[in-house]
C-alpha cells in the first residue's frame, strides 16, 4: 500500500508535537514551583545567609524540584527515546535562560552584569549546575521510572 508510509510519517510528527506541547506545560509547573521556591528562598534563607549564599543553597534545592517533577511527568510528556529526552531537556533549557534572562533584566531590573554573574563558576555561581540538572532531568526521570527503549 502507498498509504502506509504516509500515515506512519503523520503518526510520528503528531507524537512529536505532542511531547513537544507536554514539554512547554510542564515547563510552565515548572516555572511556578521555581518561581515559589525563589519567595521561600528569599523569606527564610536570605534573611539567614546573605544573597549570595542562599542563591548557591537555591541551586541545589531548585534541582531536587526539577528532578521530582521531571520524575512525575515524564510518562505523560510521551519521550520514549534519548533523543526524545533530550530534545525535552532543550527545550526547557532554552525557555528557562529565556525567561531568567527577560524576567531579572526586564521586571526585576537588574543589570546584565548581575545576571551574568550566576551563570559564572568563576565567581561563585552556580546556575550552571541548575542548568545541566534542567537540561539532563528528563533523562534521569526515566532512568529511575525504568522507562527504556
Amino acid at each position: 500500500m502507498t498509504g502506509e508510509p504516509e500515515v506512519v510519517g503523520v503518526l510520528k510528527a503528531a507524537s512529536r508535537i505532542r511531547i513537544v506541547v507536554h514539554s512547554l506545560a510542564i515547563w510552565l509547573a515548572l516555572i511556578v514551583a521555581e518561581i515559589i521556591h525563589g519567595i521561600l528562598r528569599a523569606i527564610t534563607l536570605v534573611p539567614l545567609f546573605g544573597e549570595f549564599r542562599s542563591n548557591q543553597i537555591g541551586v541545589f534545592t531548585g534541582s531536587a524540584i526539577i528532578l521530582v517533577i521531571a520524575y512525575f511527568s515524564i510518562r505523560w510528556i510521551g519521550a520514549e527515546s534519548r533523543l526524545e529526552r533530550l530534545v525535552v531537556g532543550a527545550i526547557w533549557l532554552l525557555l528557562t535562560v529565556t525567561f531568567e534572562l527577560c524576567f531579572g533584566r526586564f521586571v526585576v531590573g537588574l543589570s546584565w552584569e548581575r545576571l551574568a554573574a550566576d551563570y559564572n563558576l568563576l565567581q561563585g555561581g552556580l546556575m550552571p549546575i541548575g542548568l545541566l540538572v534542567l537540561f539532563f532531568s528528563p533523562m534521569v526521570a526515566a532512568k529511575l521510572r525504568e522507562i527504556r527503549t
